[in-house]
């Protein structure tokens, strides 16, 4: 086991576990306490997969003994591919597609399956045709905070981050436009906010309520680009980094770094009883797991609160 109590610089290889296979490539990863699930986008596909099925109890099974006896996941059809998402107060999905932020409603279980419709909330950015919603999670209050990315050649800094919520619509957070908006994280206080840019990770102070953000710095820089984040129950922050997995504490000191084998990771979250299962989503849309005793018993992740879609709305302006 990995003594996460102190830091450790060097990286210790692991190599990670194939649970359940899914699309092509991978997009977001997110658990969905109600239905009891991780769900996970391809946006090469338009597929947005589940794991375990509804059916599943509330202990994911162990893993399989070999990649041979792994199946193909659960999944529905998006009408457009997701690169953000989250479970809704309502049961239903917020999803971030292309420049939109839509709801879908989850079919129910034994139904015929169909093409999920969203219903459009908002369109981000409308006249700046470059940018695309690239990572999004609420916020510890229920709203949705999201940032984009510049999707033209030219790389340009002018992606930026955003807050939506029913009761407020749409407000702009006063952040550095960055290229590509990732690792959009909250303190399990609600008070602090981490996102990255290319190789640095940076933090801010967080007011849910006004949508203020300040005191921006650098919380950690990489050589590798930084790609979704978690905190955990402990307030120390899982960043993914290449093909590594490195675990922070609240002042930005390495604790830990995991060198993963057998999976290019594009995004994680803990999820499954007590919150005390770590997955990962590798770039060829598989869903991984970590072998036992990497990480201590103790660590466990932190609820996510469901976008507060019941809410009086208000009209949002794009």
């Amino acid at each position: 086991m990995i003594d996460i109590s102190t830091p450790a610089i060097a990286a210790v290889a692991a190599h990670a576990i194939l649970l359940q296979r899914g699309g092509r490539t991978g997009g977001v990863l997110r658990w969905d306490a109600a239905g009891n699930c991780w769900r996970w986008s391809d946006p090469l596909t338009g597929l947005l997969y589940n794991w375990p099925s509804a059916a599943a109890t509330a202990t994911p099974p162990a893993p399989p003994a070999t990649a041979a006896t792994v199946a193909t996941a659960g999944s529905l059809r998006l009408s457009e591919s997701a690169c953000a998402l989250a479970a809704c107060a309502s049961g239903r999905l917020l999803l971030g597609q292309g420049k939109r932020l839509g709801l879908v409603e989850l079919p129910a279980a034994g139904s015929v399956a169909r093409t999920l419709q969203s219903q459009v909330l908002l369109t981000v950015d409308a006249a700046e045709p470059r940018t695309a919603i690239s990572d999004g999670c609420t916020d510890r209050a229920g709203n949705f905070v999201f940032g984009t990315a510049n999707t033209a050649s030219d790389q340009r800094p002018i992606g930026s981050f955003y807050q939506h919520s029913q009761r407020h619509g749409l407000r702009r957070l006063a952040l550095p436009v960055v290229v590509r908006a990732a690792g959009i994280a909250f303190s399990a206080d609600g008070t602090r906010m981490v996102f990255a840019d290319g190789n640095r990770i940076l933090h801010c102070t967080y007011d849910a309520d006004r949508a203020r953000v300040g005191n921006v710095t650098t919380f950690a820089e990489s050589d590798a680009a930084v790609g979704a984040a978690v905190f955990d129950s402990a307030d120390c922050l899982w960043s993914i980094q290449g093909a590594e997995l490195v675990r922070y504490d609240a002042g930005g000191a390495v604790l830990c770094r995991i060198a993963l084998e057998g999976a290019a990771p594009v995004a994680l979250a803990f999820g499954g009883d007590g919150l005390a299962h770590l997955l990962l989503l590798g770039n060829d849309g598989a869903l991984y797991g970590l072998p036992s005793g990497l990480i201590d018993s103790a660590t466990a992740g932190i609820a996510d609160t469901r976008f507060d879609d019941m809410a009086p709305a208000v009209q949002a302006v794009g």
